[in-house]
């Protein structure tokens, strides 16, 4: 009964609040820009059990992990981080949080004002990867037969 008790429901890393109730190789999952294989290496970097539930962790193994998230980057070969070639900087990167959808929209803004092809999909609001469009994404139409008013 007094494990339930010390247990903490939101443990914060990385401006996330992570749940507390998972084990800790799933709540990093929480965290944008941070996947299963990620978060298994935070895990191991940190020297911390992954299947131990993230609530019942100490604080300095909580501080261990705040401390892996915010120098993923330093850590690990560029070919394991979600940006391994910066547009601007030329720069390897781990992208985390927030900043994902913000370097995301300006990745298509630049395809935009680059006028390339991805970009002028994007702008039309077509299918970008080379997907069919002859029968899907069809969106704003409506498919059928209507019914006359009587």
């Amino acid at each position: 009964m007094a494990q339930e008790e010390d247990i903490k429901y939101f443990v914060r890393v990385g401006n996330t609040d992570l749940d507390g109730t998972k084990p800790v190789h799933i709540a990093l999952t929480g965290i944008r820009g941070v996947g299963m294989h990620t978060a298994q290496i935070i895990a191991m970097l940190a020297k911390v059990d992954e299947k131990e539930t993230m609530g019942r962790l100490k604080d300095e193994e909580v501080d261990r992990i705040r401390e892996i998230t915010d120098s993923y980057s330093q850590r690990v070969p560029s070919w394991m981080m979600n940006r391994p070639k910066d547009v601007y900087t030329g720069e390897a990167k781990h992208i985390l949080g927030t900043d994902v959808s913000t370097v995301k929209d300006e990745d298509i803004n630049l395809l935009r004002k680059i006028r390339c092809y991805r970009g002028i999909r994007h702008e039309t609001g077509q299918k970008v990867r080379g997907q069919r469009t002859k029968s899907t994404g069809r969106t704003g139409l409506t498919v059928g037969v209507k019914k006359k008013k009587e």
